[in-house]
């Protein structure tokens, strides 16, 4: 009867060096296919993701030429009434009709036939001459051209400031490969991660495979959260940091497609791999190489570890690597609490399960 314990309790477990192959061929084969699948779904919805990821962009450059128009209107009324000027009807109107946020100033050169024909459609938005009226202007002509300047709401559809270019005859062609294999990567990565899991399980033993199933999903979970928060939060700090430059050296703003695709690719995915710290924590903790107690009393050295991540993982804004920063704080603590709480597997003879 002794004899029965030496024997291996998790031998029907084990599989050969060419079984584990096999499974690893069929793993990657399966998910090839699954991204192969998920690019040709992406390339139905690239076109709505390339817009959807334009959103920051376009809500920043509102803001930047809306403080623009706001303080070159500010400034026009200071310049007339330090000259003694008289403020221009249709820049008063405009100013009703719009809002100071909301008024834009273009200076152009336009023919008196095509001012003649816009102050006859919209009178309060087009600004004739200083000092003159509809009724003042000469007979118009195809040749004569007046400076003039105009007034109107800032909108995508009106101004072109707001809308991204494109440098290259294929890069609109490309931007969109790119959002389809971008797209096709999120679409099949739950199947990814799936079949990766199946060939690792089978190497595993079975009270092992119990972790892998607590920390796969929160794995995820985390980094969607940090991915989450870079787009719908970050991303406006680090936008508004960036053209407050722009501002500064009175350069007007030219954005890239190609360029605001692959910036929206690193800091999402920047914080997401930074969100894994909690994980990553547990993970040395359980093995043997780190404990809770030396979390806690080298908490300078993380400190000093995170800042340099967060130097790392964001581009070269201050806004991005503080929001990194106070995260990974946040989450070094939670990552101490994780290992305290967490609660080791126990055997049936009393011995823990490191």
């Amino acid at each position: 009867m002794p004899d029965q314990y030496d024997e291996d309790l998790f031998d029907k477990t084990k599989m050969t060096f060419g079984e584990h192959l096999e499974e690893l061929r069929r793993s990657l084969i399966k998910s090839v296919a699954a991204l192969v699948l998920g690019t040709l779904v992406g390339l139905i919805f690239a076109q709505r993701l390339v817009i959807f990821i334009q959103t920051p962009l376009e809500a920043a450059l509102v803001d930047y030429y809306k403080d623009q128009g706001e303080e070159q209107y500010l400034q026009e009324l200071k310049q007339r009434k330090v000259s003694g000027e008289s403020v221009p009807a249709n820049l008063k109107a405009a100013a009703r009709r719009y809002g100071e946020r909301e008024l834009v100033r273009e200076n152009r050169l336009i023919s008196r036939l095509e001012l003649q024909a816009a102050l006859d459609q919209e009178p309060d938005a087009q600004s004739a001459p200083d000092g003159a009226t509809d009724t003042d202007l000469p007979l118009p002509t195809l040749t004569d051209l007046i400076p003039i300047t105009l007034y109107y709401r800032l909108s995508k559809e009106d101004d072109p400031r707001l809308n991204t270019i494109a440098l290259n005859m294929q890069e609109p062609f490309l931007v969109w490969l790119k959002a389809a294999l971008v797209l096709g990567i999120v679409i099949a990565s739950p199947f990814v991660f799936f079949f990766i899991w199946e060939f690792v399980a089978a190497g595993l033993y079975p009270h092992e495979r119990r972790y892998v199933h607590i920390f796969l999903p929160f794995s995820l979970g985390l980094f969607l959260f940090g991915a989450g928060l870079a787009f719908f939060v970050v991303f406006q700090f680090v936008l508004h940091f960036l053209l407050a430059f722009y501002g500064w050296m009175g350069i007007n703003p030219a954005p890239r497609i190609t360029e605001w695709v692959n910036f929206v690719l690193v800091l999402p995915v920047g914080f997401g791999i930074g969100f894994q710290l909690p994980l990553v924590m547990l993970f040395l903790e359980r093995i043997g190489i780190l404990s809770v107690k030396t979390y806690r009393q080298h908490w300078r050295i993380a400190v000093l570890i995170i800042s340099v991540l967060s130097m790392l993982l964001t581009p070269a804004d201050w806004q991005s690597m503080i929001f990194m920063f106070i995260s990974l704080t946040i989450l070094y603590s939670g990552g101490i609490l994780l290992c305290m709480f967490m609660p080791r597997r126990q055997t049936s003879f009393g011995d823990t399960l490191e």
